[in-house]
């Protein structure tokens, strides 16, 4: 039995449950926050990020790292092209999100959920008006260039997809909803993605763990 390690409410343990959901593997979840000091699960992952996933003998973390085993492990319905110059635009598309993406989205998470909600504390307006009117405008002007009108990104829904929408859902857990009017492309993609039945399976489990069901 597979064994995923994390929040669901994670942009990047999402990514890896969508990823098994797609491929239709059971698994069996354990939530675990990141950082916990926990030395229980230090011991298989000692960066002490999630997501992690056991299958077996193995033991791997890192979301990426993950799909990755997972398309080569089960490969029925691809989480990738298959054709090398797409392949490499997908991985692109998956480290963005991975990355600069899903910095300034949970950057609004943190300060509009994390420090009011969890930790009891004021959130910082001045650096969520930094990320929303500076820093994030020209990555949804790149983003908006890059995603299709109709459908998914190569065609049929894939990792890619999955790895562009995910940190905007913890943005819209804080309140933050891109901007239709500026960004039509892409905020369509968005909802596209969303609605996709298994993201839409997903996140409704997951708004029941985040007390929204």
């Amino acid at each position: 039995m597979i064994v995923v390690h994390g929040a669901s409410a994670s942009p990047f343990v999402r990514k890896v449950l969508v990823a098994l959901a797609v491929k239709d593997l059971p698994f069996e979840q354990i939530q675990q926050i990141p950082f916990a000091r926990d030395l229980v699960y230090r011991k298989i992952n000692p960066l002490e990020k999630i997501p992690t996933l056991q299958d077996g003998e193995l033991t791997i973390c890192d979301s990426t790292v993950i799909c990755e085993y997972l398309e080569d492990a089960y490969p029925q319905s691809s989480l990738y092209p298959k054709n090398a110059v797409d392949k490499a635009r997908a991985r692109w598309y998956e480290e963005l999100g991975g990355t600069r993406v899903a910095e300034l989205a949970a950057g609004i998470f943190f300060q509009r959920f994390m420090r009011p909600m969890v930790l009891k504390q004021e959130t910082d307006e001045e650096l969520v008006k930094k990320i929303v009117n500076k820093q994030l405008p020209p990555m949804l002007d790149y983003l908006e260039c890059q995603v299709p009108t109709e459908g998914f990104i190569f065609g049929d829904f894939m990792i890619a997809d999955i790895s562009l929408m995910s940190p905007f859902v913890n943005a819209s857990y804080a309140g933050y909803e891109i901007d239709s009017a500026r960004w039509p492309v892409f905020s369509d993609f968005v909802g596209r993605v969303k609605s996709h039945p298994v993201v839409n399976k997903v996140l409704e489990a997951e708004a029941v763990l985040m007390g929204r069901r």
